[in-house]
């Protein structure tokens, strides 16, 4: 050995990924995954309601309507 010390290596704070994923987003990034999970949650409830058939016959009649 050359006489230095080895220099201990300190980890890095990842305390700012955290804070940006849970506390540093926007306002509208959070509005917008909002409404997609009740758009998801709202097809899921209809989808057990009415049932596959009736689901996909309702796609079906709004894609015939759109041709």
């Amino acid at each position: 050995m050359d006489g230095r010390m080895a220099q201990q290596v300190s980890a890095q704070n990842d305390t700012g990924n955290a804070h940006r994923w849970f506390g540093g987003g926007s306002t509208i990034m959070t509005a917008l995954a909002v409404v997609c999970a009740l758009l998801l949650a709202g097809a899921a409830l209809l989808w057990i309601h009415y049932g596959t058939a009736v689901f996909f016959e309702m796609i079906a009649s709004g894609i015939a309507a759109c041709i």
